[in-house]
């Protein structure tokens, strides 16, 4: 199978096979040039999917801190110093949006924003809100256009500023602790535990699509999930099933979830 069919065979849309399709040649040439790449921001399903198409090639993923979802994929010759990545010219840059620390505003308000600014996704890495300001990555290219254009969100005035990378804050990530048991590890069973819906209708989310497991788009309500799975629901949030404990007098199997809130 040749890289074309292989990429087909691995994409679930069309849009994403051409993503890939771009990519992948990006970086391949980079390679075997020896020179510099960068890509746009990728998904961490995205990342996976470049990581099985390009195996064995020297490239990183990269998104400002080592906890970032949403991270660049890149090549950096031997000659070039990895501080490139986080220096005045590198790949991607931090903006710090400050506001009045009364407005309550969310991760999905920034997101708004900056779309609304005609930016596209694939320009914005992470975006972590906290009270009175904002910490966003964006590719370095829409930089200038960025601090000029993005002046509100929602109804609330913005003060947008660069900060170096270094100085990115990422707020504490909430989490919910859920324990409970279920009849077995079918996917539709810990969805429902994990976000409080009856069994008959996470079966009815997960396939219409609205699953990925582990990153992954899966529609197959009966699709069986292992301790470290992390699962994420369109509209729900995202879940990690943290410990599959043993069965209960009942027969059911005892399991601990963290749920992101």
């Amino acid at each position: 199978m040749d890289r074309r069919e292989q990429i087909a065979h691995l994409a679930a849309t069309r849009e994403e096979e051409m993503l890939l399709v771009r990519v992948c040649e990006k970086l391949d040439t980079a390679v075997q040039r020896d020179i510099p790449a960068a890509t746009n921001f990728l998904s961490k399903r995205e990342q996976m999917l470049v990581c099985e198409v390009l195996r064995g090639a020297p490239i990183r993923f990269f998104g400002g801190l080592s906890t970032a979802e949403r991270e660049i994929g890149c090549y950096l010759p031997d000659y070039l110093d990895e501080d490139w990545l986080t220096g005045e010219d590198g790949p991607i840059a931090a903006v710090r949006a400050a506001f009045f620390e009364r407005d309550s505003l969310s991760h999905r308000d920034f997101l708004g924003a900056l779309m609304g600014c005609g930016i596209k996704r694939e320009t914005v890495g992470d975006i972590y809100v906290a009270t009175g300001r904002c910490d966003f990555l964006v590719t370095r290219d829409i930089l200038p256009y960025v601090l000029q254009n993005l002046t509100d969100a929602g109804r609330t005035r913005l003060h947008l500023e660069q900060i170096p990378l270094s100085a990115l804050e990422a707020p504490e990530q909430k989490t919910k602790q859920i324990r409970g048991t279920v009849p077995s590890l079918r996917l539709d069973g810990v969805v429902a535990e994990g976000f409080a819906l009856s069994r008959s209708r996470a079966a009815e989310v997960i396939a219409a699509g609205k699953t990925e497991l582990n990153y992954t788009l899966c529609a197959k309500p009966d699709r069986l999930v292992a301790e470290g799975d992390v699962i994420s629901v369109r509209g729900l949030g995202k879940m990690r099933l943290e410990a599959v404990g043993g069965n209960t007098k009942k027969g059911r199997i005892s399991i601990e979830i963290c749920r992101y809130i």
